[in-house]
């Protein structure tokens, strides 16, 4: 299994690249996606990649988009190396583990985040305005404190290299119409419940999450990723405390070296020290490690 930072396969057009997904058009109705293991904080690109991140992103995508697949249907298509178009057989050592052919579908121009935690973003508005996008919260709560109540917070889609910005739900009802709202709303909190009590059981926290939807003949699927550690923060059960920051599975290791740097947040990154970045592997490759039960089979 190869490290890889990004991709270049002629046979097909590039459609997007993202911040970590290289995205190429098979056919008019199916995808190519490839989750490299390029590393983004803060909406910018890192200078280097953490050694098979995107394995474990499309990994734990399909354990989690198979799992719930009852609740909605995913854009996938299938996972499996023997599917590839026979033209991108030479493609299949780089492939391993990280792509999916997909169904390309109408992406919804909303970020559906749900929060059990209070933490992050919507720590920083709670202190500022004793609220969440929109949802008033009781007084005197603690950093990281669980909510009684799951929020679904919507917020807009940012182009590339810009941010996201938090929306009310009456906003985000606005751009896509009561009743499919009603029904994205309903499915990402619903997936949200069952895979918070299916992690706890594994010994991680999911203390929030990100999810992407779409439309396919008119109909909504789950698209994009699903409950990772990039889009997600995950936290021990053990050692859970309230009342301060907690150590996790994700990115925010990485964030908060990022963040003690004399760094404006803009491109050029600073360069990632070599222990930043084996230590950031290495959780990845232990949220995927306690959620599934399975070895990833690398070496660091």
């Amino acid at each position: 299994m190869k490290v890889i930072d990004s991709t270049d396969i002629r046979e097909y057009p590039l459609v997007a690249k993202g911040k970590v997904r290289d995205i190429y058009e098979i056919d008019p109705e199916t995808l190519l996606l490839v989750t490299t293991d390029r590393m983004s904080a803060f909406d910018v690109i890192m200078g280097r990649p953490i050694p098979y991140k995107g394995v474990v992103l499309n990994q734990i995508t399909l354990f989690w988009m198979e799992k719930f697949r009852n609740i909605v249907p995913n854009h996938i298509i299938s996972a499996d190396a023997k599917d590839l178009p026979a033209n991108l057989a030479s493609y299949r050592d780089e492939l391993e583990g990280r792509f999916v052919l997909a169904r390309k579908a109408k992406p919804l121009p909303l970020e559906c985040i749900v929060r059990g935690h209070i933490t992050g973003s919507g720590w920083k508005d709670y202190l500022t305005t004793g609220m969440v996008c929109g949802h008033v919260l009781p007084k005197e709560l603690q950093e990281s404190a669980k909510l009684k109540e799951v929020l679904f917070t919507p917020s807009t889609k940012a182009e590339l290299g810009t941010h996201d910005e938090n929306i009310t739900e009456e906003e985000g009802a606005k751009l896509i119409g009561n009743e499919l709202y009603a029904k994205v709303r309903d499915v990402s909190v619903d997936i949200f419940r069952q895979a918070r009590a299916y992690a706890e059981t594994r010994g991680i926290i999911i203390a929030d999450t990100k999810f992407e939807f779409g439309l396919l003949n008119g109909n909504l699927i789950w698209i994009d990723e699903a409950l990772t550690p990039d889009s997600s923060r995950f936290w021990p059960l053990e050692g859970y405390a309230p009342g301060r920051s907690q150590p996790s599975f994700d990115k925010q290791v990485l964030r908060d070296w990022l963040s003690k740097q004399p760094w404006d947040k803009t491109p050029p990154p600073p360069a990632l020290p070599d222990d930043l970045v084996l230590d950031t592997a290495k959780r990845y490759i232990a949220a995927y490690r306690l959620l599934t039960g399975k070895d990833l089979g690398v070496n660091l």
